[in-house]
């Protein structure tokens, strides 16, 4: 009995090893919309949401352009080097600038999801996110 109870809880730790150290959920990204605008040369505004999942975060990172962000759902916490960190709920903003280092971004709940859109005004073709080690 002793030696079926041992091997029952070695199947049950095995079975969930793989879930502790399971990657926590990512952070979606979605293209909504991307448009040149011909009256600024070589510029273009692309329009993305994104989902960050309970507990979710961005790593440091810039994106080299006018960044506007509107809070849909939830409440995120945001930052750029040399600011404050801001705490946003649904129906608020922030702004980033092309020259600003993006040094925080994630959910403000370890239970709820979070989503907002950011509409960005950048170089026509350049990236949306630019990782900073």
């Amino acid at each position: 009995m002793t030696r079926s109870i041992a091997m029952a809880a070695s199947l049950v730790l095995l079975m969930s090893a793989p879930l502790a150290h399971a990657a926590p959920p990512e952070v979606v990204v979605q293209s909504l919309a991307t448009k040149a605008l011909p009256d600024y040369a070589g510029k273009e505004v692309q329009m993305i949401t994104v989902e960050y999942p309970p507990g979710g975060f961005d790593p440091v990172h810039r994106h080299d352009a006018h960044a506007f962000v509107y809070v849909l759902e939830g409440s995120i916490v945001m930052g750029v080097k040399g600011g404050k960190e801001v705490t946003l709920k649904a129906g608020e903003t922030f702004y980033e600038g092309p020259d600003d280092l993006h040094t925080v971004g994630r959910n403000a709940s370890k239970t709820k999801p979070a989503k907002f859109v950011v509409f960005l005004l950048k170089k026509q073709g350049a990236p949306i996110f630019t990782p900073v080690n």
